[in-house]
């Protein structure tokens, strides 16, 4: 299903883990890296199409995701010729794309990257969200540069817990020395050790 300009439909998806990490897989048999995509078939929604991408390439279900944001239009990308099947040389152009952001609500152990029978990747791992575009196949880089870019507005507020705070103890607090440590505390005037308030 091309259109008029020969570019075919297609979704992107950029999931997010808790810390704003991104999902970043390994294609079957290659060293390229990128993020789960396909084309929207005749008939599906944008949507419709992420959320079958979604299972088919990692494993995920609707309820393992919530979405955040899409792209407002159209980002494209041309296919360079040697790339194209011979038989669509001619007609077909490249892919237009629909990118999803995406929080995962399930857990690491939900992914499963041989969901069908045709996987699309053989690894994954999760990345900064300003991912190292270099490992990406060159004639995409620019609509993940766009993609990454219109989203980055979406990303959800991580919630960064201080240990040392959580814990009780501050921060610029310097250590005890050992000394200090194994000194039992001054008893103040008013406190009565025997009072147990």
């Amino acid at each position: 299903m091309l259109d008029r300009e020969g570019f075919r439909p297609n979704v992107g998806i950029i999931l997010l883990n808790q810390k704003n990490q991104v999902f970043w897989g390994k294609r079957i048999r290659t060293h390229s890296w990128q993020f789960p995509q396909g084309g929207i078939k005749h008939g599906e929604t944008p949507e419709q199409a992420m959320f079958r991408e979604l299972h088919e390439e990692i494993g995920l279900k609707p309820e393992h995701v919530r979405i955040i944001a899409r792209t407002k239009d159209w980002l494209r990308y041309e296919v360079p010729e040697h790339y194209i099947r011979r038989d669509a040389r001619g007609h077909y152009k490249g892919q237009k794309q629909i990118w999803f952001l995406l929080q995962l609500t399930g857990r690491d152990s939900d992914m499963n990257l041989r969901a069908t029978d045709h996987p699309e990747f053989d690894a994954w791992r999760w990345n900064d969200y300003w991912v190292p575009l270099d490992v990406v196949i060159e004639f995409k880089r620019d609509v993940y540069q766009m993609a990454l870019t219109e989203l980055a507005r979406f990303l959800p507020r991580v919630n960064h817990h201080n240990r040392y705070l959580r814990g009780g103890a501050r921060p610029h607090q310097r250590e005890a020395s050992r000394e200090e440590r194994h000194r039992p505390a001054p008893v103040q005037p008013d406190d009565d050790p025997a009072d147990p308030e």
